[in-house]
């Protein structure tokens, strides 16, 4: 068996007004609750509409607390981590949750699992944004069985730039033929700690936790990774800027395919993205920050860039440095999706084991604005999508949560094989139309809602 990134492979309402003068009293009691309601109608237009458009609207971004700040899931159940396995709280598969993290606690929580389906499980650490960070300062998911013994041990650190973001580690519990350990159905546990303790800033830092389970394929299939693929780094996407706000984290990610997209970032702001990609297909991806008009300065491993599975497993990074001037970065020329990728003894290409939504993080590192000033900087993200879809394995159940490891009909229309860069307009109409048709049926059920109120006052 061989070990990456230290995760185990197989081998990761306000007051009616006053009647006017010359109304009847009843008319005057019901208006202005129909006006209210009209306006009401009007707000769920706008909030439905502008909650659907990809990036995170002002609305969105406000909801999310501010353009620095992690958007964490909707909905995501509030749970306290134990500081030992008796106390552990159960994660549910396909569920995604809140906690925190003190600075020397080790937090454990449980799973229970079958003896088919593989486990994944990610960490998201949020940081404050006025602490102090170290390179190696970060987060460590383990996760064991019910007598201690290791299944995996992953982690993620800040690296050299030294910027508070948030960092993602990912664990899983895998069912492979043959293996002695960590095989069994049972009860399981995912531990939770910074990395270095003694070099992590003295705040709790928040927690985003999420749980999926893949079953086992339908039919037998190689137990080898691919053997050769185009290992050639493309050349990058050329064409006519798109702009595509970023969202503000995986479940606010902003839905991109392949073309070339423009926002704008600030020091200390991490932008999320998602990148449909089916089985059979490579996804590669570029980031370049516009220069300043200052060039004096050198902030170290400034401009991040990071690709991460439907998991959250991160894939592959890369960072560079910002001197004022016009700066780029890109992903390693990764392999092919495939089923087998699992069974390589490379990270990027063990991560690379199912299809679905990717996401491509970047961060522009604080310091930055030592020198370069708050910005905004001018970001443009080239995304190119080759190879042709295949069919995936076929699973014997079906995943949690629901659809992860596959795409829709809307993803792959937004994803041509053909090379061309999607209808970005078209996308943007379908989204809109979507969030319209939510919104108007809030606006049919205040119109019903009025007229029983009429009727009841007459």
């Amino acid at each position: 068996m061989g070990r990456w990134c230290g995760v185990r492979r197989r081998t990761g309402a306000g007051g009616a007004r006053p009647p006017a003068s010359g109304r009847p009293a009843g008319a005057s009691a019901v208006r202005p609750w129909a006006t209210a309601a009209v306006r009401l109608a009007a707000v769920a237009v706008l909030l439905a509409t502008t909650a659907s458009l990809p990036g995170g609207t002002a609305l969105a971004a406000g909801a999310a607390g501010g353009a620095e700040g992690y958007a964490f899931a909707d909905g995501a159940a509030r749970v306290e981590g134990a500081s030992d396995t008796a106390g552990a709280a159960l994660l549910q598969p396909g569920a995604t949750y809140r906690s925190s993290l003190a600075r020397n606690d080790t937090l454990y929580y449980r799973l229970e699992l079958d003896a088919d389906s593989d486990t994944y499980v990610s960490v998201t650490a949020v940081p404050g944004s006025e602490g102090e960070v170290t390179a190696v300062d970060g987060v460590r998911v383990a996760v064991r069985d019910a007598d201690g013994a290791s299944c995996s041990l992953g982690s993620a650190t800040f690296g050299a730039a030294h910027s508070p973001r948030p960092v993602t580690a990912w664990g899983m519990r895998e069912i492979e033929p043959g293996a002695s350990r960590c095989q069994d159905a049972g009860t399981y546990y995912v531990a939770v700690e910074r990395v270095r303790p003694e070099d992590s800033p003295p705040d709790d830092w928040d927690l985003e936790l999420t749980t999926a389970t893949e079953p086992r394929p339908r039919r037998a299939g190689p137990t080898e990774p691919p053997g050769t693929w185009d290992s050639a780094s493309p050349e990058p996407l050329a064409g006519q800027p798109e702009r595509r706000a970023g969202g503000s984290g995986f479940a606010r990610a902003t839905a991109v395919g392949q073309g070339v997209w423009q926002s704008d970032i600030r020091p200390g702001q991490t932008l999320y993205y998602k990148v449909p990609v089916d089985w059979g297909r490579q996804v590669y991806a570029s980031a370049e920050l516009g220069g300043s008009d200052d060039a004096s300065g050198y902030a170290t491993g400034a401009l991040r860039l990071g690709l991460h599975n439907p998991v959250r497993g991160e894939v592959d990074d890369a960072a560079k440095g910002y001197t004022g001037r016009p700066a780029a970065v890109g992903l390693a020329a990764l392999p092919p999706v495939a089923y087998p990728n699992r069974y390589a003894s490379s990270r990027q290409v063990g991560a690379l084991r199912f299809a679905g939504d990717y996401y491509l993080v970047v961060h522009l590192a604080a310091q930055v604005a030592d020198d370069f000033g708050d910005g905004p900087f001018g970001l443009t993200l080239r995304v190119r999508l080759r190879g042709t879809a295949e069919a995936g394995p076929g699973y014997t159940g079906e995943p949690r949560p629901k659809g992860v490891f596959e795409l829709s009909a809307a993803d792959r229309s937004a994803v041509p094989e053909n090379g061309a860069t999607r209808d970005g307009d078209a996308a943007m109409r379908a989204v809109a139309v979507g969030g319209i048709g939510a919104g108007s049926l809030l606006v049919a059920g205040l119109a019903v809602w009025t007229v029983t109120a009429r009727r009841r006052a007459a």
